[in-house]
Parts: C-alpha cells; structure tokens; sequence
C-alpha cells in the first residue's frame, strides 16, 4: 500500500445534466437525463487513490447537510479517511456539470461552499499526517493559501508534492518550486505558460516553461493522446488506451491523479506511475460520474496487462 497519500481539496455534489447541447443565455433546454453523485476533484481523486490501493486522507471543510452525508457515504464505502474541519454555518460544495450526449464532453461550474473558507490553518492542524505522508498532493478548487501551505508542510519534510493547477489560476513561482509534479491539462498549460498545448512537442514546451518557473517536472495530461512527462533528463509519453466506449470524461484527470499518485507512494518507477494513472483513466471514461467511475486496483492491474 505504500505510506499515506494525503489529498487537500473539497467535495462537492454533482448536478450531472445531459443534453445535445448547451443553452444559450435566456434559453431553456429539454434535457436527456440527470444524475446526483459525488464529486469534487479533491474528493474524486482521493476515492481514485483509495480504490487503487493507496491509503487515502481527505483533508477538507463541509457544511452539516445531505451533501455532507453524501460525502461521509462515498468515503467510507471507498477506503478514504476523512480529516473534516465542520462549518454548519456554511453548505457543503456543489456543482452544475453539463455532458454533451454525442460527445460526453463536459462544462463545469463548481460553488465550493465551507470547503471555499480553507486556510493555512487547516493544514497547521493535520501537520503530523501531512509529515509522514508519502505524498501530498492537491489542486486548485479550495484557496490558494491553503494550496500553499500545504505543500510547504510537505516540502519540509520531504515529502512528494503534486499539484493538479484545476481550474487554471495564476501561480507564483514560489508556490510551483514547492511542487514535484505539477499536472495541468492543455488549456491549463497554456493557461500558465501563455504556450498553445496542441502537439506533444508544444506540451514539451509548455512542460519545460513551467519547470523554468521552479517545478520539478511536469505532467501534461492530453486526453485521447495520453500524458507527457517532463523533467531535467527525461521525456516519457504514455499514450492513453480505454477498455470500451467513452461515456463521459468527467473525473478523468481526477482519475490519472490519484492513480498516479498511489503509484508513487509505492514506490514504482515514473514509467510505471504514469501507466498506472492512465490505466486508472482509461477505465474511469468508460463509466458515468466522477467519484464513481473510480476503478478498483484489480480492475487497473488487469487492464494494465493489455498496455
């Protein structure tokens, strides 16, 4: 199982609308379907980290209703341990994710409710489990300054920081030299770096342009053509493969982080890391939801024997 991998991040219920298309602005649309299920990329890649076998730690805030029940639910039937700050004053978070039928891509918008209020002080209060933790990663859905503090716990004590910059905000160069791995997708790369992300030697760019800025490498996450990684020595792509028919890629990135995360809280070489998380992925589209879709680790360990 590896050391702990803790995850900051939030939970958040997802509002899931098909439709073949979206609305314009004053418009209203007949929909295909609807769908309420866990969500929140902290929490999705914490259940993706847990049901590949890692020892998962959710480090977030939620309000005192359904939603948090929901949460409670998801996480016990998953394998993560919750480190829950309550704030009955506030909601726990939600979202409105629209799936386009022919395509099952996806738009999302993310209200993040108590977990919105984080701050360095949270992660002060789970500094010993942060300090024994294999890695430490998280994303960009709670405050920045609890991002920040975050990984400097973890970077003190020498633990592997990851940064999943989702949705793109701007980032200092001091906040990127706190991280191992940084893995944005394409808009998200190009988000940071002002470089287009349409080719893997335009990711390489755009990788190289963020390892400039102070990361140790990064993880381009580039969907259908799989990830490319990035560091002072080394390019690896790892293209992506699916076991069936997209359904919907909501959680997919979600998916990669947490599997590979568990990877290398394992210990496993980067190459294998990095086919474990697209294995994880590659599953996760296959299936309706975002923490749901989550695979389990002898799912991925078979499905990795086709790579």
């Amino acid at each position: 199982m590896g050391k702990p991998i803790v995850i900051l991040g939030i939970f958040v219920a997802d509002c899931t609308f098909r439709a073949g298309r979206m609305p314009k602005m004053g418009e209203t649309l007949l929909g295909n379907s609807f769908a309420l299920n866990p969500g929140g990329k902290g929490s999705n890649q914490a259940i993706a980290c847990a049901r590949a076998g890692g020892d998962a730690h959710m480090i977030t805030r939620l309000g005192a209703d359904a939603f948090a029940e929901m949460a409670d639910g998801i996480w016990q039937e998953a394998g993560v341990t919750p480190h829950v700050h309550p704030m009955p004053e506030s909601y726990t978070g939600a979202a409105h994710i629209f799936i386009e039928e022919a395509t099952g891509d996806n738009a999302i918008i993310v209200a993040p409710g108590a977990a919105g209020h984080m701050d360095g002080s949270d992660l002060e209060a789970e500094a010993s489990l942060i300090e024994g933790a294999g890695v430490f990663m998280t994303q960009l859905e709670q405050p920045l300054a609890a991002a920040h503090r975050g990984l400097e716990l973890a970077r003190a004590a020498g633990v592997t920081t990851i940064l999943n910059p989702a949705p793109a905000a701007e980032l200092s160069d001091a906040l990127l030299s706190l991280c191992d791995l940084v893995t944005p997708n394409e808009s998200e790369a190009e988000a940071l770096t002002g470089l287009p992300v349409t080719t893997l030697d335009k990711a390489e760019a755009a990788a190289d342009a963020l390892r400039a800025r102070g990361a140790g490498a990064a993880i381009i996450t580039l969907g259908a053509q799989g990830v490319l990684y990035k560091d002072a020595t080394r390019r690896i792509h790892q293209p992506s493969k699916t076991p069936g028919p997209v359904v919907e890629t909501t959680g997919a990135g979600d998916a990669f982080n947490g599997g590979l995360a568990t990877a290398l809280a394992e210990r496993q070489s980067m190459e294998d890391a990095l086919a474990f998380g697209c294995a994880t992925a590659g599953i996760s589209v296959t299936r309706p939801g975002a923490g749901p879709s989550m695979p389990k680790r002898a799912e991925i360990e078979a499905f990795l024997a086709t790579f």
